[in-house]
């Protein structure tokens, strides 16, 4: 169908608007700054090691990433479903016990929580576990924190387990985070596996742009502004389209958007070299103590180091330079986790990690994508901070302009 489509953003929203613009039978042209695919979901190589710009993992229970993505193909390296906790100087272990007995009597005995705590963990998950995804988003909103208490959680399994463990994914320990996508990452972790591609995160948004058939992707092109259905570009003639999908930075580039303003959640990882590859376990290690440290985890990617990779998340803001947090975090790393002879690799700081949501949704009509007669908007901050999300988002996107073309509407 000879409609021109414009896609800003070369990440997971645009991919996926591209893949289900081609399946409608339409081309697009896909524009993005960096020298990558891949948006916020991409990894570097360094030292033999694939490194993810910040600690991600892929819920393999994600609807959208079954519909989307090969798994197959990614060569996925699944964490176990559970984790280590480190508290008072003791490590201790938690799992799910219905997916993996041998989690059972660690579970039962570890000092985390209470055995009612464990208990209803357990209801949790078989109630989330039959509850619909469409459910939990018209449940009535309350922080992550209230809704634990309420639940019965006592204050030593929400200190303990709660915290450090969603505190990582929601990059924040306060647990200020609705209680909607406490219970469906939740659901997604009961249903599925944490995992990561053997050969890191970038793998994702590759496979993806490797399925697009028709589509034009440009790289290292900077655009200054949308103005109607023309992009302007910082460095080439402006170019207009039949429609255009925004799906990164559209405040800074739509007029009637730039009194608009996205807050942002950061996070920083650490990567480190051990001497030698280990036969540490698939956990992800969690810091249930006051410290710099949120989680650690030995990705089993694909490397060409002899060495083995260790990968630090730090959620706690700070004022001090990267040496001295460096420091800190070595220390703890001896102190809590008995780790030592580690070597600096790299560190990243990603201050724009998930967006600042006060009203998260799973879904919404397709036409709310709209901003005007030819901008359509993407990205997961218009639905909930998760790939989900930014995958969802693109294929409502590419179904508005679907609608708007044929006058039909897509069951």
């Amino acid at each position: 169908m000879k409609q021109n489509v414009a896609i800003i953003g070369a990440g997971i929203a645009g991919l996926t608007a591209a893949l289900a613009l081609e399946k409608q039978g339409y081309t697009s042209t896909i524009y993005d700054s960096n020298n990558f695919v891949g948006g916020r979901v991409t990894s570097e190589a360094v030292s033999g090691h694939a490194l993810d710009v910040g600690f991600q993992v892929l819920l393999t229970a994600y609807p959208l990433a079954k519909k989307y993505l090969d798994y197959q193909a990614l060569n996925l390296v699944s964490f176990e479903n559970g984790s280590k906790i480190v508290s008072n100087g003791k490590m201790h272990t938690i799992g799910d016990a219905g997916r993996k007995f041998s989690f059972l009597w660690a579970t039962l005995v570890a000092p985390v929580g209470s055995l009612g705590d464990k208990m209803k963990i357990f209801k949790l998950s078989k109630q989330l576990k039959a509850k619909s995804i469409e459910a939990i988003f018209e449940t009535t909103e309350t922080t992550t924190l209230a809704y634990l208490q309420k639940y019965g959680f006592t204050t030593k399994i929400i200190e303990n387990f709660f915290r450090p463990f969603f505190g990582g994914i929601f990059l924040e320990r306060k647990l200020d985070t609705s209680s909607r996508m406490f219970e469906f990452i939740f659901k997604m972790f009961s249903e599925g596996d944490a995992a990561i591609p053997s050969a890191g995160m970038q793998a994702i948004p590759d496979q993806l742009a490797s399925k697009l058939h028709s589509s034009n992707i440009h790289l290292n092109t900077k655009i200054s502004s949308v103005q109607g259905n023309t992009i302007h570009f910082e460095n080439e003639e402006p170019t207009s389209f039949d429609y255009i999908i925004v799906t990164s930075k559209a405040e800074q580039l739509i007029s009637n958007l730039k009194g608009n303003h996205m807050n942002w959640k950061g996070t920083s990882t650490l990567y480190f070299e051990l001497p030698e590859h280990t036969d540490t376990e698939k956990f992800i290690y969690l810091s249930a103590n006051d410290s710099w440290i949120n989680s650690v985890s030995f990705p089993k990617t694909t490397s060409h180091s002899k060495k083995q990779l260790l990968s630090v998340s730090i959620i706690k803001p700070f004022d001090f330079d990267e040496s001295t947090l460096i420091e800190k975090v070595s220390d703890e790393l001896a102190r809590d986790f008995d780790i030592y002879d580690i070597q600096f690799l790299k560190a990243y700081h990603i201050p724009n990690s998930l967006p600042v949501l006060s009203d998260v949704k799973y879904s919404i009509g397709a036409s709310e994508t709209q901003l005007t007669e030819s901008i359509y908007l993407a990205g997961d901050s218009m639905l909930n901070g998760s790939l989900n999300a930014a995958m969802l988002s693109g294929e409502l996107a590419a179904t508005a302009i679907h609608e708007k073309i044929t006058g039909t509407i897509v069951g």
